[in-house]
């Protein structure tokens, strides 16, 4: 039996803040967004916020603020530059690194509760059996 994969299109809200949002912007933030369709398998919505906001350090910032959710968690993130396209590039570089990081910590636990059953089955007296032994389902 064969799983399919059905991928649904990721809805983004772009929102401006003391800002006019743009085509060009908007399709832009949509776009490096689909990139972490690649890793999250349930993405239902990602909130763009697109701000001019006054940074101590920047002067007249331009903040890009991300909310996306899906698998039941929710990843945030925020970056300001001077150029706003700078600065959607650099967040979904957060993103994706949050994204990786709570992938691999899924693995893991899925990993960990595997041999915490096959430790308990074996502490039961109840060998698992190697796979390709007689008696077992291969493949």
């Amino acid at each position: 039996m064969t799983r399919v994969k059905r991928l649904e299109p990721l809805h983004v809200i772009v929102q401006g803040k003391h800002i006019a949002v743009t085509p060009a912007l908007r399709e832009y933030a949509e776009e490096k967004l689909g990139r972490i369709t690649r890793y999250f398998d349930h993405v239902q919505e990602a909130q763009v916020v697109l701000s001019v906001e006054r940074r101590g350090n920047l002067g007249k910032a331009q903040v890009v603020e991300v909310s996306v959710r899906g698998d039941g968690v929710v990843l945030r993130g925020e970056e300001a530059s001077p150029d706003m396209y700078a600065a959607i590039d650099a967040l979904i570089d957060k993103l994706d690194r949050q994204v990786l990081k709570h992938k691999e910590k899924r693995e893991v636990h899925r990993h960990e509760g595997a041999a915490i059953k096959r430790d308990v089955a074996e502490s039961e007296g109840h060998p698992t059996p190697a796979v390709g032994a007689p008696g077992t389902a291969t493949g």
